[in-house]
Protein backbone atom coordinates (compact mmCIF):
# COMPACT_ATOMS: atom_id res chain seq x y z
CA UNK A 1 0.00 0.00 0.00
CA UNK A 2 1.64 3.13 -0.87
CA UNK A 3 2.59 5.64 2.05
CA UNK A 4 -0.53 8.44 0.72
CA UNK A 5 -3.06 5.70 1.45
CA UNK A 6 -1.76 4.71 5.41
CA UNK A 7 -3.21 6.26 8.16
CA UNK A 8 -0.65 7.90 10.14
CA UNK A 9 -0.68 6.99 13.68
CA UNK A 10 1.25 8.97 16.60
CA UNK A 11 1.43 7.35 20.04
CA UNK A 12 1.47 8.89 23.32
CA UNK A 13 2.54 7.72 26.16
CA UNK A 14 5.11 8.56 28.98
CA UNK A 15 6.05 4.71 29.44
CA UNK A 16 8.70 3.53 26.63
CA UNK A 17 7.57 -0.10 27.17
CA UNK A 18 3.95 0.76 26.41
CA UNK A 19 4.64 3.07 22.95
CA UNK A 20 6.50 -0.09 22.16
CA UNK A 21 3.80 -2.52 23.12
CA UNK A 22 1.05 -0.74 21.27
CA UNK A 23 3.84 -0.30 17.90
CA UNK A 24 4.01 -3.90 18.27
CA UNK A 25 0.08 -4.35 18.42
CA UNK A 26 0.30 -2.35 14.50
CA UNK A 27 2.89 -4.23 12.83
CA UNK A 28 0.28 -6.24 11.01
CA UNK A 29 -2.12 -3.83 9.78
CA UNK A 30 -0.99 -3.20 6.70
CA UNK A 31 -3.23 -0.09 6.22
CA UNK A 32 -1.98 1.65 9.48
CA UNK A 33 1.72 3.15 9.72
CA UNK A 34 3.25 4.85 12.75
CA UNK A 35 4.77 8.18 12.40
CA UNK A 36 5.67 9.21 15.65
CA UNK A 37 6.15 8.58 19.21
CA UNK A 38 5.84 11.27 22.54
CA UNK A 39 6.51 11.10 25.87
CA UNK A 40 3.90 13.54 27.07
CA UNK A 41 1.47 16.00 25.97
CA UNK A 42 3.81 18.92 25.47
CA UNK A 43 6.10 16.69 22.84
CA UNK A 44 2.85 15.20 21.06
CA UNK A 45 1.57 18.79 20.18
CA UNK A 46 5.16 20.16 19.23
CA UNK A 47 5.09 17.20 16.96
CA UNK A 48 1.80 17.72 15.14
CA UNK A 49 3.54 20.46 13.91
CA UNK A 50 6.29 18.46 12.04
CA UNK A 51 4.30 14.73 11.63
CA UNK A 52 0.61 15.68 11.25
CA UNK A 53 -0.31 12.43 12.27
CA UNK A 54 -4.42 11.23 11.17
CA UNK A 55 -4.76 9.18 14.43
CA UNK A 56 -3.16 9.91 17.81
CA UNK A 57 -3.61 7.52 20.88
CA UNK A 58 -3.32 9.19 23.66
CA UNK A 59 -2.88 8.46 26.83
CA UNK A 60 -4.41 10.38 29.87
CA UNK A 61 -2.49 10.48 32.72
CA UNK A 62 1.13 12.03 32.48
CA UNK A 63 3.47 14.80 33.68
CA UNK A 64 4.29 18.07 32.15
CA UNK A 65 1.39 18.80 30.37
CA UNK A 66 -1.73 16.02 30.57
CA UNK A 67 -3.13 13.72 27.71
CA UNK A 68 -6.76 16.21 27.88
CA UNK A 69 -4.92 18.99 28.02
CA UNK A 70 -2.95 18.05 24.87
CA UNK A 71 -6.43 16.58 23.39
CA UNK A 72 -8.07 19.80 23.91
CA UNK A 73 -4.84 21.85 21.91
CA UNK A 74 -4.42 19.76 18.97
CA UNK A 75 -8.25 19.23 18.66
CA UNK A 76 -8.69 23.20 18.60
CA UNK A 77 -5.46 23.65 16.35
CA UNK A 78 -5.70 20.66 14.27
CA UNK A 79 -9.52 19.59 14.10
CA UNK A 80 -9.00 17.10 11.71
CA UNK A 81 -6.59 15.07 13.36
CA UNK A 82 -8.74 12.03 15.42
CA UNK A 83 -7.59 11.47 19.09
CA UNK A 84 -8.33 8.13 20.42
CA UNK A 85 -7.66 8.32 24.54
CA UNK A 86 -6.22 5.60 25.39
CA UNK A 87 -5.94 4.24 29.36
CA UNK A 88 -5.67 1.89 31.82
CA UNK A 89 -8.49 4.11 34.00
CA UNK A 90 -11.76 3.43 33.80
CA UNK A 91 -13.19 6.47 35.86
CA UNK A 92 -15.93 7.96 34.78
CA UNK A 93 -14.40 11.87 35.41
CA UNK A 94 -11.43 10.82 32.73
CA UNK A 95 -14.06 9.78 30.28
CA UNK A 96 -16.14 12.85 30.08
CA UNK A 97 -13.00 15.33 30.46
CA UNK A 98 -11.28 13.26 27.37
CA UNK A 99 -14.46 13.63 25.36
CA UNK A 100 -15.28 16.94 26.21
CA UNK A 101 -11.84 18.08 25.31
CA UNK A 102 -12.45 16.60 21.40
CA UNK A 103 -11.25 12.47 21.75
CA UNK A 104 -13.11 10.62 19.02
CA UNK A 105 -12.85 7.66 21.07
CA UNK A 106 -11.61 5.96 24.29
CA UNK A 107 -10.45 2.90 24.82
CA UNK A 108 -8.78 0.97 28.14
CA UNK A 109 -5.29 -0.36 27.13
CA UNK A 110 -6.36 -4.23 27.48
CA UNK A 111 -7.68 -3.47 24.21
CA UNK A 112 -7.26 -6.37 21.65
CA UNK A 113 -4.64 -5.44 19.04
CA UNK A 114 -7.23 -6.14 16.33
CA UNK A 115 -9.78 -3.98 18.44
CA UNK A 116 -7.23 -1.13 18.33
CA UNK A 117 -6.47 -1.38 14.47
CA UNK A 118 -9.92 -1.21 13.67
CA UNK A 119 -10.60 1.82 16.26
CA UNK A 120 -7.96 3.53 14.49
CA UNK A 121 -9.41 3.23 11.11
CA UNK A 122 -12.98 3.94 12.25
CA UNK A 123 -11.85 7.07 14.06
CA UNK A 124 -9.80 7.64 11.24
CA UNK A 125 -13.40 7.27 9.18
CA UNK A 126 -15.32 10.38 11.49
CA UNK A 127 -16.63 6.97 13.68
CA UNK A 128 -16.63 6.86 17.41
CA UNK A 129 -15.03 3.39 19.70
CA UNK A 130 -16.12 3.66 23.15
CA UNK A 131 -15.57 1.30 25.67
CA UNK A 132 -18.39 0.40 28.01
CA UNK A 133 -16.38 2.13 30.71
CA UNK A 134 -17.21 5.29 28.62
CA UNK A 135 -20.59 4.04 27.41
CA UNK A 136 -21.69 4.17 31.27
CA UNK A 137 -19.69 7.30 32.25
CA UNK A 138 -21.66 9.07 29.47
CA UNK A 139 -25.07 7.90 30.23
CA UNK A 140 -24.32 8.83 34.22
CA UNK A 141 -23.22 12.62 33.12
CA UNK A 142 -26.72 13.06 31.08
CA UNK A 143 -28.06 12.04 34.72
CA UNK A 144 -26.77 15.29 35.89
CA UNK A 145 -24.82 15.17 39.46
CA UNK A 146 -23.32 18.19 38.99
CA UNK A 147 -21.85 18.67 42.15
CA UNK A 148 -18.21 20.36 42.91
CA UNK A 149 -15.74 18.02 43.08
CA UNK A 150 -17.60 15.59 40.79
CA UNK A 151 -14.91 15.50 38.23
CA UNK A 152 -12.14 14.60 40.90
CA UNK A 153 -11.03 11.32 40.12
CA UNK A 154 -10.17 8.78 42.91
CA UNK A 155 -6.42 9.44 42.83
CA UNK A 156 -7.40 12.84 42.68
CA UNK A 157 -9.48 13.02 45.79
CA UNK A 158 -6.79 10.79 47.44
CA UNK A 159 -3.96 13.33 46.71
CA UNK A 160 -6.24 15.92 47.46
CA UNK A 161 -6.65 14.59 51.38
CA UNK A 162 -2.53 14.12 51.61
CA UNK A 163 -2.83 18.16 50.59
CA UNK A 164 -5.34 18.50 53.28
CA UNK A 165 -3.19 16.78 55.91
CA UNK A 166 -0.46 18.87 55.14
CA UNK A 167 1.81 16.84 53.27
CA UNK A 168 4.36 18.02 50.41
CA UNK A 169 4.55 16.77 47.00
CA UNK A 170 7.93 14.70 47.69
CA UNK A 171 5.85 13.07 50.91
CA UNK A 172 3.02 12.49 49.06
CA UNK A 173 5.14 10.42 46.09
CA UNK A 174 6.41 8.70 48.64
CA UNK A 175 2.99 7.35 49.88
CA UNK A 176 1.43 6.48 46.64
CA UNK A 177 4.89 4.80 45.57
CA UNK A 178 4.58 7.20 42.30
CA UNK A 179 7.06 9.99 40.75
CA UNK A 180 7.31 13.62 41.79
CA UNK A 181 6.35 14.63 38.62
CA UNK A 182 2.99 11.96 38.76
CA UNK A 183 1.69 13.73 42.09
CA UNK A 184 2.83 17.63 40.67
CA UNK A 185 0.31 16.76 37.66
CA UNK A 186 -2.20 15.35 39.82
CA UNK A 187 -2.48 18.69 41.93
CA UNK A 188 -1.98 21.29 38.91
CA UNK A 189 -5.44 19.00 37.90
CA UNK A 190 -7.17 18.97 41.06
CA UNK A 191 -6.52 23.01 41.07
CA UNK A 192 -7.94 23.79 37.43
CA UNK A 193 -11.01 21.60 38.29
CA UNK A 194 -11.77 23.28 41.73
CA UNK A 195 -11.16 26.80 39.92
CA UNK A 196 -8.50 27.76 42.77
CA UNK A 197 -4.77 29.23 41.90
CA UNK A 198 -3.12 28.04 45.13
CA UNK A 199 -2.98 24.78 47.16
CA UNK A 200 -4.33 26.49 50.47
CA UNK A 201 -7.44 27.53 48.22
CA UNK A 202 -7.93 24.26 47.11
CA UNK A 203 -7.63 22.74 50.87
CA UNK A 204 -10.10 25.40 52.46
CA UNK A 205 -12.76 24.85 49.57
CA UNK A 206 -12.27 20.88 49.81
CA UNK A 207 -12.89 20.93 53.36
CA UNK A 208 -15.54 23.86 53.48
CA UNK A 209 -17.58 21.51 50.69
CA UNK A 210 -16.60 17.96 52.75
CA UNK A 211 -14.43 16.97 49.78
CA UNK A 212 -11.75 15.20 52.49
CA UNK A 213 -12.37 14.13 56.47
Amino acid sequence: MSDDKLIRVMIVDDHGMVRRGLGAYLLNAQDIKVVAEARDGQEAVQMCEQDHPDVILMDLIMPELSGVAATRIIHNRWPEIKIIALTSFQEKELVQEALKAGAISYLLKNVSGDDLAEAIRDSNAGRPTLAKEAVDALIQAERGEDTLGRDLTRREREVLSYLARGLTNPEIAVELSVSRSTVKAHVSSILSKLGVSNRAEAIALAIENKLVD
